[in-house]
């Protein structure tokens, strides 16, 4: 891919020092991914399918990128590595997970990638800090705007502004 494109992702941590694995991630992927043009603040998350667990930080960010989406997946997937990521269990604990969301308005189905990210509608913890950085952007398969969304999501889990360790 040559053209540039603005995608979404979404960092969290719940294990270590997850302030300092998100900055790592957000240096990383400024390196390695594209430029980031935007990114929310740092929110505290109750974790989400297995609520026996440390609660996450999440931050979403908009990169400027030329990677093709499975190139960016690769960069987010070397820095989840890069940061000590272990996958034992789904929705277990982990150092660094990095998500795509939307890569422009691109509707993708790959094995191992499906963007818009499938429950992106149904978490809060991605919601509010995308709808922070990119409100107004629509969802390129529900044609609502991330606000539309956040404002009628059921996921009753809270997410708070983090306030610093």
């Amino acid at each position: 891919m040559s053209e540039a494109v603005t995608a979404y992702v979404l960092l969290g941590s719940n294990l270590g020092n997850r302030a300092a694995l998100l900055h790592e991630a957000r240096s990383y992927l400024a390196a390695a991914a594209g430029d980031i043009v935007a990114e929310s603040g740092i929110y505290e998350t109750a974790a989400w399918g297995r609520e026996d667990q440390p609660a996450f930080l999440n931050q979403a960010l908009a990169l400027r990128t030329t990677l093709a989406p499975a190139e960016l997946l690769a960069a987010c997937l070397a820095a989840e590595q890069r940061a000590g990521r272990l996958r034992r269990e789904r929705w277990g604990s982990r150092t660094l997970d990095v998500d795509i969301l939307l890569f422009g308005e691109e509707i993708i189905a790959l094995p191992d990638l499906t963007v818009p990210h499938p429950r992106l509608a149904e978490r809060r913890f991605v919601l509010v800090p995308l709808a922070e950085i990119a409100g107004t952007l629509r969802h390129p398969q529900l044609g609502d705007t991330m606000e539309a969304l956040l404002a009628r999501c059921s996921d009753p889990l809270p997410v708070r502004p983090w306030a610093g360790e």
